[in-house]
């Protein structure tokens, strides 16, 4: 005999208003994807049907970033959950799951992030494979006034040794 049942979870593309919605609801400290008009990639992990974790990935902001262009690398720029710790989950199915197909179609090889280094350990990213890359310090936003900060810079590649190779080498 089958049960028939709702799915528990599901993990897909979500709209910017879905993303930009969570952001502001679960109090993301950078608030709503508001990039300039760059490509966008936007997911979301729904636990019975409500999303409980988002992530937001596009084109590097600046021309190159750890050492790398926009030809070999994109920015994964958000990623928040209504619970902490289905941020590591998210991240996961992420990597998994949309990075490689994000890279198939673009080109890219490599996926950064930034971490503020007050904030927040980078466990997130050291507990998944993530290599840190380098060190950063952002200038001043010229659009919100919010003064810069310390950042690391975390990257994935499919490759190990490609990561190995990278690591700490901006």
């Amino acid at each position: 005999m089958s049960l028939l049942i709702a799915p528990i979870a599901s993990f897909d593309s979500i709209s910017l208003d879905e993303l930009n919605d969570a952001l502001v609801a679960w109090g993301h400290k950078m608030g709503e994807w508001r990039r300039p008009p760059y490509r966008g990639f936007f997911h979301g992990l729904r636990e019975h049907g409500r999303l409980v974790a988002v992530l937001a990935a596009g084109d590097l902001i600046r021309e190159t970033a750890a050492g790398m262009s926009r030809a070999e690398a994109f920015e994964l720029g958000r990623v928040c959950a209504v619970r902490p710790h289905l941020n590591r989950v998210a991240l996961r199915l992420w990597r998994e799951m949309v990075f490689p197909d994000l890279c198939r179609v673009h080109g890219w090889r490599w996926c950064i992030s930034y971490q503020d280094a007050a904030l927040h350990s980078g466990d997130l990213y050291r507990f998944d494979g993530w290599v840190r890359l380098a060190y950063s310090r952002s200038g001043n936003d010229h659009r919100s006034g919010r003064k810069g900060r310390n950042k690391w810079v975390w990257g994935w590649c499919d490759d190990a040794e490609a990561r190995q190779a990278k690591r700490g080498q901006p």
